[in-house]
């Protein structure tokens, strides 16, 4: 599937524009000339920076949802805002060096406080785009934050979970997957010179069946989970194509949008 529709897409890309819409590389006058031209939309990619096993760099997660915000930007001109890099990330533990976190609580109140900003700034809607699982609870909790407050609309969107299909990919060696053959194959197509091949180590998903939480140290010899040997850098190059395409489609939609009628 992600082979026909990913040779189109990057085709698309190409023709549309060549760099993202990056809101901290634009001027103030820049910013307002956008929403004034008629932009209600931004993006806030959310990633994170913890462990992610030998073979991949703190910055995977980060790395990962930045570059499907800027494809999705390069294929609708939709202003990005600078990623948050440090987010929920203590089930990671302290076992393993390179994880960085806030509590949970914190991570709330900054997505609150950049979405009154947004708002400041004369954008009407934010959409948060996450690419750490771990962040799930809590970014659902500043949308509903900032819905009662309602000085902007906002939604929360995983990547991981834009198609059937991608979540599948995802998914494919590990239910809990964490550094797999997915991220692996992402990572070497985005950033092929910081993933560390000669020390790629599978470990299996020991999740199955468990009614209660453990952490990463608990669940991982390494801090991973799956079979990153399988990931290739082709492989990563269809998934990339396949979050931008879908997540262009969700900006798309997220434009038009308005309150459902009550007739």
């Amino acid at each position: 599937m992600f082979d026909t529709a990913g040779r189109e897409v990057r085709v698309a890309l190409t023709m549309v524009a060549e760099r993202p819409t990056l809101l901290a590389e634009l001027t103030w006058p820049a910013i307002e000339r956008l929403v004034q031209g008629g932009e209600t939309l931004c993006l806030l990619p959310v990633g994170a920076t913890e462990q992610h096993g030998r073979h991949l760099p703190a910055s995977t997660d980060t790395a990962i949802g930045e570059a499907i915000c800027h494809g999705a930007s390069r294929a609708t001109g939709v202003p990005v805002l600078p990623a948050l890099a440090i987010s929920f990330s203590q089930v990671h533990t302290t076992a393993w060096p390179g994880t960085f976190s806030l509590a949970p609580r914190t991570l709330i109140q900054v997505v609150v406080e950049i979405a009154r900003w947004v708002s400041a700034s004369g954008f009407e809607k934010l959409l948060i785009v996450n690419a750490h699982v771990g962040n799930v609870g809590p970014l659902k909790v500043a949308v509903e934050e900032i819905r009662h407050e309602g000085a902007v609309r906002a939604g929360a969107t995983n990547w991981w979970q834009l198609t059937p299909e991608i979540e599948a990919e995802l998914s494919a060696d590990a239910d809990d997957w964490h550094a797999n053959a997915a991220e692996t194959a992402l990572m070497l197509h985005l950033r092929p010179e910081l993933v560390a091949t000669d020390e790629i180590r599978d470990d299996p998903d020991r999740t199955a069946g468990l009614v209660l939480g453990y952490s990463v140290a608990e669940t991982s010899r390494d801090g991973l989970t799956g079979a990153p040997s399988r990931g290739t850098e082709e492989g990563g190059a269809r998934l990339y194509d396949a979050a931008v395409a879908a997540l262009a489609g969700v900006v798309e939609r997220a434009r038009r949008e308005q309150p459902p009628s009550l007739d």
